[in-house]
């Protein structure tokens, strides 16, 4: 048995918590080790999106900054 198996997961397309495997991969989130951190992926997921979003600006700039003519 996988630790996947005793696990939560969050199943966007039904919106339930499941333990363990139930739903094919492609509809599940996870794994948690709590069905309320589970319940809330959908605001991890977005968090963690927003915060990629930031650093991603963050070194776009960086890069921008450094290129001076067109060399690091």
């Amino acid at each position: 048995m996988s630790s996947g198996e005793r696990k939560y997961w969050y199943n966007t397309d039904t919106g339930e918590v499941e333990y363990g495997y139930i739903s094919p991969a492609v509809d599940r989130i996870g794994p948690f080790d709590t069905a309320e951190a589970a319940a809330g992926a959908l605001q991890t997921l977005r968090a963690r999106s927003e915060a990629w979003a930031v650093e991603e600006a963050i070194d776009e700039d960086w890069r921008k900054a450094t290129d001076v003519d067109g060399k690091h």
